[in-house]
Order: C-alpha cells, then sequence, then structure tokens
C-alpha cells in the first residue's frame, strides 16, 4: 500500500479534474469576473497580499491561486501532482490574463527537488481543504514547508478537522438520531484504502479510479511537525462549519458553510497561521 498510494491518489484526482471542470464543478464565475470567491475561514486568515510572493500547495485546478492574485500578490506559484488539474490551472490563469500567476506540476513532497533555487523564496505557503489527508509523512509535509518560507514568513492553512475524520461522512447515518459511524480511530496513523464511488461535486457520474489511500493526523501531529520544523505557531482555530457537507445532516447557513442543525456535535475544521522563526 505504501508503494501504491502516490499511483492510487494521483490516479483518483487525474479523473476528478474534468467532473470539476464540468457543468456540476467548482463554480469560476466569480473569478472570470476578477475577484475569485473564497470561502469565510480562509478569506479570514489572510493578510494584506499587496507585494507577497505566495507558494500554493496542492493547488488543484488552481481556482484559488487565482483568488489570491487577484488579491493583489505580486506572484503566486501552484504545485500539484496532477497533469490534467495543472493543465486546467494554467488555462484558467491565461484565459483571466493573470500574468503574477504560474504552476509547477510535482509531488508536494517533492517540490523542493522540483523547484530549485526556491528555497526561502516565499512570503506565505498556503494550502486549504483536502490536502494533508493524502499524504503519510506529515513531518516531511511540515519541512517542506519550511524550505520555501523566508524567515519571518508565513503558513496559512484550513482543513478538515481531524476529530471530524474519525466519523464516517458519506455512509447514511447508522443511529436513529442521525449521528454518523465510526471510521478511523484518531490515534491510528497508518494508511487506510478507501472505495469512493463518486465525486464530492458531481455523484451521479460515477468514478473508474475510486480506491485511494488517505491518513488522519491528529492536530498534536500537525503543530509538533511544524515545531519541529522550525515554525511557530501564531494562530489557531477551531470552526464548527466548513465549506462542503461532510455529513448528511448538516446544514447550510447564511456564510454558505455547512454547520450543524442544532448543536455544534463536533469541530468540522481548523485553521492555522504559522510562521517561519
Amino acid at each position: 500500500m505504501e508503494e501504491d498510494w502516490r499511483r492510487l491518489n494521483r490516479a483518483n484526482w487525474d479523473e476528478r479534474t474534468a467532473l470539476h471542470l464540468g457543468p456540476r464543478g467548482y463554480d469560476l464565475s466569480t473569478h472570470r469576473a476578477g475577484r475569485g470567491r473564497l470561502d469565510p475561514i480562509v478569506e479570514a486568515m489572510l493578510p494584506p497580499l499587496e507585494g507577497l510572493r505566495i507558494l500554493h500547495l496542492q493547488c488543484h485546478i488552481g481556482d484559488d491561486s487565482l483568488a489570491l492574485v487577484q488579491r493583489g500578490a505580486r506572484e503566486v506559484l501552484g504545485v500539484d501532482w496532477s497533469p490534467p488539474a495543472i493543465a486546467a490551472a494554467r488555462a484558467l490563469a491565461a484565459e483571466t490574463g493573470a500574468a503574477a500567476l504560474r504552476f509547477t506540476e510535482s509531488d508536494v513532497l517533492a517540490a523542493p527537488e522540483a523547484m530549485p533555487g526556491e528555497e526561502g523564496g516565499f512570503d506565505l505557503v498556503f494550502t486549504s481543504w483536502g490536502t494533508i489527508g493524502w499524504l503519510p509523512d506529515i513531518r516531511a509535509w511540515a519541512r517542506v514547508v519550511a524550505h520555501f518560507l523566508r524567515p519571518g514568513g508565513r503558513l496559512l492553512f484550513a482543513d478538515c478537522h481531524p476529530v471530524t475524520a474519525v466519523f464516517d461522512g458519506w455512509s447514511p447515518p447508522g443511529d436513529p438520531e442521525g449521528k454518523p459511524d465510526w471510521l478511523v480511530p484518531y490515534f491510528e496513523r497508518k494508511g487506510r484504502v478507501f472505495e469512493e464511488a463518486v465525486d464530492y461535486c458531481d455523484p451521479s457520474v460515477p468514478i473508474r479510479n475510486s480506491r485511494t489511500v488517505a491518513w488522519l493526523h491528529p492536530l498534536g501531529d500537525v503543530l509538533n511537525a511544524l515545531h519541529e520544523a522550525g515554525l511557530r505557531l501564531e494562530r489557531l482555530r477551531e470552526h464548527d462549519r466548513l465549506p462542503w457537507a461532510f455529513f448528511p445532516g448538516l446544514v447550510r447557513g447564511a456564510d454558505g458553510l455547512w454547520t450543524w442543525p442544532s448543536q455544534p456535535w463536533l469541530p468540522l475544521a481548523y485553521s492555522l497561521v504559522a510562521s517561519k522563526v
């Protein structure tokens, strides 16, 4: 499994790219209008971006990369390992005339080798939503982040809360009150193989490359990995909402985020800012 995780996960995301560009995929209308929408959790993390050089790790089709350029970044470099996703990102940049936006095709853990000469070259590293769960080695990821940041540069990170990942958000609730079933023990650090028959954007289309490998990274592991890599935590926030309906019982709020209909039973997301010492 350790040998196959790259092949399986990349094939899955290669296939998802076409769906995310399709009629039921990502809404890129605000990007084409000149100011791409970012979710409120990410938007609240952003400092003024004017003049900053930003590295966007695991950028997928580059929509958030473009949104960062449209908020004033001097340059944004997006990195992703999927050739179809990088092709789509470059097409979006060309379509919108985003001269400050460019992309590199690379596995995130191999990015230092793929981008020689960029060590310490960025003011911000940005990565969000569904990223580190695909990676087996959280310490290696943290070292990549530190490699690219200049001294005093910051990591902006948001993702699904690891406590939420303990529970099954895809299967119908097995509890009469609608609570989700158990899925992964919180302190289990080995990869698990999953079968995802459909994509979150368009459940009507079956995915051929449905097998993936994912890891749950406890919050303490993430924070310790960043600390060991030489980053200092500036802010950590846990949220009772996130940008997609992880559980069937979530409801969409006025801010566009999905949350619990009554009580905040579990944290759904977290965001953090850390700076390189």
